[in-house]
């Protein structure tokens, strides 16, 4: 039998669906404040992940040719956030709020482990199915047949684009800006490029760096880019004064502030923490609640 295709509500993108019921105070920003690079909030958390590092350390003693890493974690960490926080996943195209129809994260590989290889953007689609181990294969694998390949259908067209002559290339993005204002980009270009991804995660602890500021852009549809540094030793005092070494990890974090408000980030983070705490969680889908039950 032939899949029936839904049709889409007049407002609608193919990407997301309209967000109607917008109160007064967010409704009136995509005009008192038209672009996403000026309605930026960064948010920086020092996060403790002690047990984190002692979960990766066990599962790894497995014979397991791939071993798992805090990337690994941390992506499938905040996939269970986009997936319970459905406010991270909107976006403001058009003037309009919208609810993104997928959920992905999206990461760059570099293409070889020399200062000037080229680089890949990878994007990973999460459904409530996702776990732990599904995300290191999908991580692993991506970033393995990008190394072999060179390359995907993505960075091919830029390299093409990046070719062109000035005038046509400027006359081209105006192209491309009409066609993401109305929500008409092409699909082949959407689902590879990570400025219409839900998260763009920025791993800077693999090349020992600490979390930095890493702005939004105006094209596309993303709202949140989330660095991670290098995670490290660190002593901390708890409330009855008593001084431990634990392990922690800086994250950045901007977003768009018109999607959500300051407090809806705030506690996003909290159950980031949560999650961290107690990582064995991650083996079960991200619809597992944060508490372990099913929803």
């Amino acid at each position: 039998m032939e899949k029936t295709r839904k049709k889409r509500k007049r407002g609608d993108r193919k990407d997301g669906t309209w967000i109607k019921d917008i109160d007064g105070i967010h409704g009136i920003m995509p005009y008192l404040m038209p672009q996403r690079c000026e309605s930026e909030v960064y948010i920086q958390e020092t996060i403790d992940v002690t047990n984190m590092m002692r979960y990766i350390e066990a599962r790894n003693r497995r014979d397991d040719p791939e071993k798992l890493t805090p990337f690994h974690v941390l992506a499938t960490a905040v996939a269970k956030i986009m997936y319970h926080r459905p406010k991270l996943n909107v976006f403001i195209s058009g003037k309009r709020f919208y609810q993104r129809n997928k959920m992905t994260l999206a990461f760059i590989v570099k293409r070889k482990f020399e200062d000037d290889a080229e680089e890949s953007l990878l994007i990973t689609e999460v459904t409530g199915e996702t776990t732990l181990e599904k995300m290191r294969k999908r991580i692993v694998g991506d970033a393995a047949q990008v190394r072999e390949k060179g390359g995907n259908d993505i960075n091919d067209l830029l390299d093409k684009l990046a070719k062109l002559p000035r005038c046509v290339m400027r006359f081209a993005m105006c192209i491309f800006r009409f066609l993401d204002f109305h929500g008409w980009m092409p699909e082949s270009i959407c689902r590879g490029d990570s400025n219409y991804a839900t998260v763009l995660l920025s791993n800077l602890g693999s090349i020992k760096c600490n979390a930095a500021y890493h702005h939004l852009n105006n094209y596309g549809t993303n709202s949140i880019v989330i660095t991670i540094g290098k995670i490290h030793k660190e002593q901390v005092i708890d409330l009855q004064g008593n001084v431990s070494v634990r392990d922690v990890v800086t994250l950045g974090a901007t977003a768009d502030e018109r999607i959500a408000d300051g407090f809806y980030f705030a506690k996003s983070l909290r159950i980031l923490e949560q999650i961290l705490e107690q990582p064995e969680l991650l083996e079960r889908p991200v619809s597992t609640s944060v508490s372990g039950r099913e929803e």
